[in-house]
């Protein structure tokens, strides 16, 4: 456990961690899905909606400026988090999903056409396949996939010998949300950028981990969620260089994205309001701050090195478990553990776990190409975050004993 940072300490920060399951203390162990929250980011929600609820921009009563101040308050805080140049590079979204469904929408209408190629990998979530196989039906492109070896690693001779005159965009995760694999985003985007090619980035399993940088990695577009951060749900984030926002045509209509509307005519609102049409969860970008808040008082690199503390003694206490086998083994990996004990299904293993008290996560995680390329229907995954301790995973070792015993 790394020193910086007292884990007792910090779980009383998070109450659902003392409440109980099938009378067992509750061990939580899926983060990856979604976070838990601190008392401080649910406290800030529950007082902006009793003291400071009012709609934000263009309100002159006192309640409005609040909301508007708190609201581009959070915008700011995003921007020094992840080292944007300026708040006009910072979207609000519904979340990763959204944020990458933007992206698609408004960059396939923009800029390709039938014949044209997007780079995806073998590793994407569903949420960055899905939106890319959409367009492709729509306009004709063509998704090309960077393959992997045993180990979980994307190879890199192959990512650039899938570029051609017709490739057009790159849209990869930084890490695994199955494997855990930390992707060489930077050196993969400069491969990108070589050939001319914006580069949309994955954050969803980084940002919660690690410091991020976009000025750093060069990034076009990068795109990430409050609630795996100890954020409330609902709300994301899409950044993109202001130079690329600007070229795009916006994703939704309504209001807050127009300047002017009359029959004939419509102008659209300057960055990054362009592209937040209607109401936007002006509470849970408060949230949001707080949660980013709350991350930086106890420091980035402290949590990536107490993450990967437990990463490395999870992986060596499972690892001793007869018939155990851990899927995904890169080299640079998060804090992520997919597993598979004997012959059982992981369905099976997961719901005995939980009569034990302990919250994992089991299926195909919305990776089922990824899937496929193990050849395995599923796995059990146990993803670690800040809060988690080595007791709690002697926990999970013995529990799995005890299911593994039963079959």
């Amino acid at each position: 456990m790394n020193k910086a940072m007292n884990i007792q300490t910090i779980r009383e920060d998070f109450p659902i961690l003392s409440r109980t399951v099938y009378d067992k203390p509750l061990v939580y162990f899926d983060n990856g899905a979604t976070t838990q929250k601190p008392r401080l980011v649910v406290e800030a929600l529950v007082d902006q909606y009793y003291s400071v609820n009012a709609n934000v921009h263009r309100g002159v009563h006192y309640l409005s400026q609040q909301a508007t101040e708190l609201h581009e308050g959070a915008r700011e805080t995003v921007r020094e988090f992840i080292h944007a140049r300026s708040t006009n590079e910072i979207v609000f979204t519904r979340g990763t999903t959204e944020s990458i469904n933007l992206v698609v929408s408004s960059f396939g209408d923009a800029f390709m056409e039938a014949g044209d190629e997007v780079i995806i990998s073998v590793m994407e979530h569903h949420s960055n396949i899905v939106p890319w196989q959409l367009l492709a039906a729509r306009k004709g492109i063509t998704i090309k996939v960077v393959p992997m070896n045993d180990q979980g690693e994307l190879l890199l001779d192959e990512y650039e010998a899938l570029f051609s005159e017709r490739t057009k965009i790159v849209s990869l995760t930084q890490v695994s949300n199955v494997l855990g694999t930390v992707n060489p985003a930077k050196e993969m985007i400069a491969v990108a950028h070589a050939h001319g090619v914006p580069f949309l980035l994955d954050a969803a399993q980084s940002v919660p981990h690690m410091a991020v940088d976009v000025q750093d990695l060069d990034v076009d577009f990068l795109a990430f969620s409050a609630h795996k951060m100890y954020g409330p749900t609902g709300v994301g984030v899409l950044y993109g260089k202001e130079e690329w926002l600007d070229r795009l045509p916006p994703y939704q209509a309504g209001g807050e994205m127009i300047q002017h509307v009359s029959f004939e005519k419509t102008t659209f609102n300057e960055l990054p309001f362009k592209f937040e049409a209607g109401t936007p969860d002006y509470v849970g970008t408060t949230g949001l701050a707080k949660a980013i808040d709350y991350m930086n008082a106890l420091g980035l690199d402290q949590i990536a090195a107490h993450e990967h503390d437990l990463l490395v003694y999870a992986t060596e206490r499972l690892k001793g478990i007869p018939d155990l086998r851990i899927l995904g083994e890169a080299a640079e990996k998060g804090a992520v553990i997919s597993f598979l004990v004997g012959h059982i299904h992981p369905f099976d293993m997961g719901t005995l776990l939980d009569r034990l008290g302990i919250a994992v996560r089991t299926g195909h995680h919305c990776a089922q190409p990824l899937m496929q390329r193990l050849g395995v229907e599923g796995t059990v995954r146990a993803s670690f975050g800040l809060y988690n301790t080595k007791e709690e995973i002697d926990l999970l070792v013995n529990a799995i004993e005890r299911v593994r015993q039963m079959f």
